[in-house]
């Protein structure tokens, strides 16, 4: 019997994007079952490839390129989009995400918990605005920082200033010695807004909040998660508002906080708004089977993420779910299984270990592909 298979993954952080991640399962799948319908629907929640599925989906979107710092202060060029009427694309991953991090004796991102610092996005919202955008849409994760933006508004002219009127550095650890906030010579926001596309429903502060729930992550202690919590606390009762208590507002290290607070922004559903642009509702309405995946599968996949996302979409239409990830947590995979929301399926299950996985992401999401199309009735 011919099927119809949509294929929804998110990126394979670090490894593959997700339409290279959906090309690999649909190549795999269609070895076992050449004659199934395949759909290729990309997705992303605002963290890394979230440009690569807008452009796909935006047929003018034009690429841009500008110099900006990285997360720890590298400069490189960093990618975003201008679509029609002057609305534009920017990822915090591309421009200060945390695979920009310089690498350390093992190869891996040289974590700065402390350091690191968003100023790099508000470069490249600085270059949009010089470009002539009149609307910005800014996509939030995959942050090396937890300054809650204010490196980023920095860049756009907000000071950040301790006891004695001095610049502080910048990172949040910084932010424990905040004392004042001088949004003077803040540049306006664009005539059009802003909107944060956000992976996560995390707040500011408290034990749901980015020090909290992301810090260690990015490779804070305890005690540097305590002080980046701190600092984050600081920050908000200095600037005003409630702006903190937004579910949201502590994605990407805080920078949401900082946009909305500071620019009015709005949060809005990474996975929700790039579903509706790639039409991944009408993709499904018949569907036999929908495949989904991301770098890694655990508790946080079905709070804001593309899996989470896809996950509802799919129960509401009756369309059944496999789950493809690089590694995933037993637990949550358990549940998953248990609770009807998918078949779960690791490229470390399949590779047998980490690094050949990681090494060959290509090679085994096409053997994911086909183990799920074998697993097909005929």
């Amino acid at each position: 019997m011919r099927r119809r298979i949509v294929i929804a993954p998110d990126s394979f952080k670090g490894t593959l994007s997700a339409r290279d991640a959906a090309r690999a399962l649909a190549a795999g799948w269609q070895a076992e079952r050449p004659d199934d319908a395949l759909l290729l629907v990309p997705q992303a929640d605002g963290g890394e490839g979230t440009l690569d599925a807008i452009a796909q989906a935006v047929p003018d979107a034009q690429w841009r390129s500008t110099r900006v710092a990285g997360p720890t202060g590298e400069p490189h060029d960093a990618r975003w989009l201008l679509l029609p009427e002057q609305h534009a694309v920017i990822e915090l991953a591309e421009c200060c995400g945390i695979t920009l991090l310089p690498k350390g004796d093992d190869g891996a991102p040289a974590l700065a918990p402390l350091t690191a610092s968003s100023r790099g996005v508000g470069e490249a919202v600085v270059s949009a605005l010089e470009t002539g955008a009149q609307r910005i849409t800014l996509a939030l994760g995959g942050s090396a920082s937890t300054d809650g933006g204010l490196g980023a508004l920095s860049a756009l002219g907000l000071r950040l200033l301790d006891a004695e009127s001095r610049a502080l550095p910048d990172g949040g650890g910084a932010l424990e010695r905040l004392a004042a906030l001088n949004p003077v010579l803040l540049r306006a926001a664009p005539p059009g807004g802003m909107t944060l596309l956000t992976d996560t429903t995390a707040e500011l502060v408290g034990p749901r909040g980015a020090a909290a729930v992301f810090g260690p992550q990015k490779g804070a202690r305890a005690e540097q998660v305590e002080r980046l919590e701190s600092g984050l606390a600081r920050a908000a009762a200095i600037a005003g508002g409630d702006e903190h208590l937004r579910p949201g507002s502590g994605a990407a290290g805080g920078t949401a906080w900082g946009f909305a607070r500071y620019w009015g922004a709005s949060i809005r559903s990474g996975a929700e708004a790039i579903a509706a642009l790639t039409g991944l509702d009408a993709a499904l309405e018949g569907a036999d089977l929908v495949i989904t995946g991301e770098g890694r599968f655990d508790a946080t996949s079905r709070a804001g993420k593309v899996v989470g996302g896809v996950v509802e979409r799919a129960s509401v239409t009756g369309v059944p779910v496999a789950i493809v990830a690089g590694q995933a947590d037993v637990e949550s995979a358990r549940d998953a299984e248990a609770g009807g929301l998918g078949r779960v399926l690791t490229l470390i299950g399949l590779a047998g270990s980490p690094e050949a996985a990681v090494h060959e992401p290509e090679r085994w999401l096409r053997a994911a592909g086909a183990a799920l199309a074998r697993e097909q009735k005929p």
